[in-house]
């Protein structure tokens, strides 16, 4: 088929969409809550929330609307990193304040968290054998076991799970 210029006119073999604007933001735009919570997978809320908390920086505002750069979705994928990894979001403010302004105080409270999540595996343990042992118990109603009953004993005393089953196993 010819056209009125000498060129051929060609037929589309597959339909062309354009995609509207809004789905495609050059990298040095400004994202909305909206934008930023479909990005990291965070409710508008929470990203408010960490605003407020401090975690996030304030955005700026058009007509009203906050308006982040793109920084801020790895500031949040941080903050999922972080609580991933068993800090509170006050630890996590003072681990960002800390890794620009102390950097040993970083490490010191990176130690402190390894501590303390050192001890929550050895009480997840700890639970982990007694229901074990429970399930093995050869009483129907694990209540009625001896063993059992010298746990309840050891914990009115004081005495955590992991210590009253070490000392239980101890004596056998």
């Amino acid at each position: 088929m010819a056209s009125s210029h000498g060129r051929k006119s060609t037929t589309s073999r597959a339909l062309e969409v354009n995609k509207p604007a809004a789905a495609t933001k050059p990298a040095g735009d400004l994202l909305t809550i909206g934008d930023l919570a479909r990005r990291t997978g965070v409710s508008t809320s929470a990203l408010r929330y960490y605003e407020e908390f401090g975690l996030l920086p304030a955005p700026a505002r058009i007509s009203g609307q906050r308006r982040y750069p793109e920084s801020a979705t790895r500031t949040v994928a941080t903050i999922l990193l972080y609580s991933d990894a068993g800090f509170t979001l006050a630890e996590q403010k003072a681990l960002m304040a800390a890794r620009t302004d102390a950097p040993a105080e970083w490490r010191r409270l990176a130690r402190r968290k390894l501590a303390e999540l050192d001890e929550q595996i050895a009480r997840a343990q700890a639970a982990r054998e007694a229901v074990s042992h429970g399930l093995r118990c050869r009483h129907e109603d694990v209540t009625q076991c001896p063993n059992f009953a010298a746990g309840v004993t050891a914990r009115l005393a004081g005495q955590a799970l992991a210590e009253s089953h070490r000392e239980l196993h101890a004596g056998r």
